[in-house]
């Protein structure tokens, strides 16, 4: 058997339609280049993030959306390829196109949400958001659906028409650094002027605490138990921002200890009156 007839060999016929060994040999070349220049493409962007010429969130939405066009070029050109007609399938699937978009509506919102995500980029991978009280770390935003990573390491995926249709706080969409705060509460006749010293000092002191902006104390109120003040800082580490805030609480806490400045705590002054007896 030579390799002429090896090639011709028709694999599947199906009335005027035949798929030839040759056939699936270039469809096989065809997806491979596909395959090809898609890696080729993530190379380029990542040369561009390391460069700096690009940030990875640009970077990764221009991919995705370049990843997507290359891909339904190549699977339509194969189609017309092996002449399939998609017109056709196109035509005598209007009535299945409108039963699916009836009963998948909530699966288009979320493809076209993708879209929205990827071309507005207001959600991007790497960003440090919070939604329905779950803070997590964007580690991927695909067409349907967005991977946040937990600070529980625990993966949620999240429904793309979720985050473009309800209140989404991006931390990190502005500023690399976001600011937080501490507050804590000390007893009635301590000097505040020396409790401000100490919560300055210890937020110096803390690791993945920002120096610019420089903290910065609030003397917030008088309560009814305390006077209560508020330690503000700026820090990069906003996906672990909660240890960060464990630490200073450790380092005021120690402070406190050493200086005698007393952590109040609620009571109550009961006065008791004995009243006359006739």
């Amino acid at each position: 058997m030579t390799m002429k007839e090896i090639l011709d060999f028709v694999i599947v016929s199906y009335g005027t339609m035949s798929i030839t060994v040759f056939n699936l040999l270039e469809v096989f070349f065809i997806l491979t280049l596909a395959r090809t220049f898609t890696f080729l493409i993530r190379q380029a962007f990542n040369r561009a993030v390391k460069q700096r010429r690009v940030d990875r969130g640009t970077a990764y939405a221009l991919r995705q959306l370049v990843n997507y066009v290359i891909w339904i070029i190549t699977i339509l050109f194969t189609l017309d390829y092996c002449d399939v007609e998609v017109t056709v399938i196109l035509a005598y699937s209007t009535a299945l196109f409108v039963g699916l978009g009836l009963g998948l509506q909530d699966t288009f919102k979320d493809f076209i949400s993708g879209i929205i995500l990827l071309t507005e980029r207001s959600v991007t991978a790497g960003d440090i958001i919070e939604i329905d009280g779950l803070v997590g770390k964007v580690k991927e935003v695909g067409l349907r659906t967005t991977k946040v990573m937990s600070r529980d390491d625990i993966a949620v995926i999240l429904p793309n028409s979720q985050l473009t249709n309800q209140g989404v706080i991006n931390w990190s969409h502005q500023h690399a650094a976001t600011r937080f705060h501490v507050e804590v509460g000390v007893a009635y006749g301590t000097d505040t002027r020396l409790v401000e010293k100490v919560l300055l000092d210890c937020m110096s002191r803390t690791a993945d605490i920002d120096v610019d902006p420089e903290p910065s104390v609030q003397f917030r109120d008088f309560g009814d138990s305390s006077l209560l003040f508020r330690a503000n800082f700026h820090s990069s580490n906003l996906f672990r921002i909660e240890f960060t805030k464990s630490e200073l609480r450790f380092a005021i806490d120690a402070a406190f200890r050493e200086q005698n400045i007393t952590i109040a705590f609620p009571q109550m002054d009961v006065w008791i009156r004995n009243q006359a007896t006739s």
